[in-house]
């Protein structure tokens, strides 16, 4: 079920109850259960598939925690191989066939897809993640296999980040189930005021920015370069506030039933190089990627040209999990571009100077301008490399990036009535989202509201929740990330 729909209103405060009114023994059985409940609101036969992963991977931790020499890396391959080739199945069988097609269609030859039809399991791509780095884990002796199968099986499906992340690593989230857990009310108070304001980021900005991006995007030749440009930034911040305000809900309900789990997002925006992006936005994936593939093909520690194609080799592979399409695998081969240049401009030219060394008033205010225009300018490449994320083809995004600058015409935004009704909501929620991200970095938000007296704190809190229900936008739309 999706968080922004009335089955989870209903669905998580009767969980979370019966969680704690229930003995140690049973909290685990009951999470598993609700967290097949929860996934089987898609689709419910495909709740079998995670059975199939979750089943294998099990049997493999404990069977390569008990091998030795080579059999250990021989359950390794087999267990990878096998939660691969489920991922491959059901999310890159049509995009093999359908390009295996083409390319046999350049010799002559005339071949013709199979006639089946198969749906991608939502938030397979993040299940198969989350059992692969259980496996290599064990292997590596850094995680003891778990003996407990309900307890393995509630770490793999555990609802709050079941379909989306984020992508937990088995030390830090796999002994949390082994814990009793008790209502306390800082905890869960703490808890829903994430949750708020996961949904204040998806419903009031996300899912209203959608609305002009869709249109947009959906037929880029029937638009502006004005309106083109307006609608990438609209999507730079429609999939930030929609994947981060996820995460948030994630981690917010399971903090009320007791669990942490990681950070997943962290002013990605607020970065001054590519570098420092990848650092901060989708941080359990950017992890994964740098501890599973990018360090095990040598990471640094190789010759330069070496190097520089295990970025590549890592970032294509990043936007090929994103999706079966060649425009996710440009995404993601340019943004390993990007990373390249900028190590090469890092080491021609240095590092910004930090602000804090400035030497005089003007120093200072000439470098406030520099880590502003590098801010300005990183948020310029990413944006860039979203439009071949968010295009329905590559030709579409071709035609958007080269026809950004064109017509210019200001007098027609005042004739876009779809654009005048969503702007001022739209626009007034990104400045909240940047103020209050911008005071977090100070102190966090929490304390400030534990500063206030208790009624104008509680009645911030009613202001808040109203202002999502009246500002929202209330479709039941997915998040972006479903789709992977």
């Amino acid at each position: 079920m999706l968080f922004n729909s009335l089955e989870f209103a209903i669905f998580f405060p009767v969980v979370a109850l019966l969680y704690f009114w229930l003995p140690y023994r049973l909290q685990t059985l009951h999470l598993l259960l609700a967290s097949c409940v929860f996934y089987m609101a898609f689709i419910p036969a495909y709740i079998l598939i995670l059975a199939v992963t979750i089943v294998v991977d099990y049997i493999a931790g404990l069977w390569i925690e008990r091998s030795k020499g080579r059999a250990r890396k021989r359950l390794l391959i087999l267990s990878i191989v096998v939660t691969c080739l489920i991922l491959a199945v059901f999310k890159y069988f049509y995009f093999f066939t359908d390009n295996m097609i083409g390319l046999v269609g350049l010799f002559g030859w005339q071949l013709t897809g199979p006639s089946i039809h198969i749906i991608l399991p939502i938030g397979l791509s993040f299940h198969t993640f989350q059992s692969l780095s259980y496996v290599i884990e064990v292997y590596r002796g850094k995680q003891t296999a778990e003996r407990s199968f309900v307890t393995y099986a509630t770490y793999v499906m555990f609802f709050p980040q079941l379909v989306a992340g984020p992508i937990e690593r088995p030390q830090n989230l796999l002994h949390q189930f082994h814990i009793e857990h008790r209502f306390e009310y800082a905890r869960v108070v703490s808890g829903l005021k994430r949750m708020a304001w996961g949904f204040f980021k998806k419903l009031v900005i996300a899912d209203r920015l959608a609305l002009y991006v869709h249109d947009v995007y959906g037929a880029p030749t029937h638009h502006t370069g004005l309106q083109l440009t307006i609608a990438t930034i609209f999507f730079a911040y429609q999939i930030y506030c929609d994947f981060s305000g996820y995460s948030d809900i994630a981690i917010g309900s399971a903090r009320v039933l007791g669990f942490r789990l990681m950070e997943n997002f962290n002013r990605p925006y607020a970065s001054r190089s590519i570098s420092e992006f990848w650092s901060r936005w989708h941080i359990s994936l950017s992890t994964w990627f740098r501890d599973y593939v990018y360090i095990p093909l040598g990471g640094n520690r190789v010759s330069r040209g070496r190097h520089y194609l295990n970025l590549l080799i890592t970032f294509a592979g990043s936007g090929l999990w994103h999706g079966a399409n060649w425009t996710y695998v440009f995404w993601g081969t340019l943004n390993g571009i990007y990373l390249i240049a900028g190590q090469i401009k890092l080491r021609l030219l240095g590092p910004l100077p930090r602000m804090e060394l400035a030497s005089s008033h003007v120093a200072g205010a000439i470098l406030v301008l520099r880590h502003a225009a590098a801010v300005i300018g990183t948020f310029t490449l990413i944006s860039i490399g979203w439009v071949f994320f968010r295009a329905a083809t590559f030709s579409d995004a071709l035609y958007i990036l080269t026809h950004l600058g064109s017509d210019w015409d200001f007098s027609r935004i005042g004739t876009d009535q779809f654009l005048l009704r969503q702007m001022p909501v739209a626009v007034g929620g990104i400045l909240v989202l940047e103020i209050a991200q911008w005071l977090h970095c100070r102190k966090p938000l929490g304390a400030l509201f534990d500063q206030l007296a208790t009624p104008l704190r509680w009645t911030a809190y009613a202001t808040a929740v109203l202002g999502v229900l009246m500002l929202g936008v209330y479709r039941n739309a997915p998040f972006i990330y479903f789709q992977f």
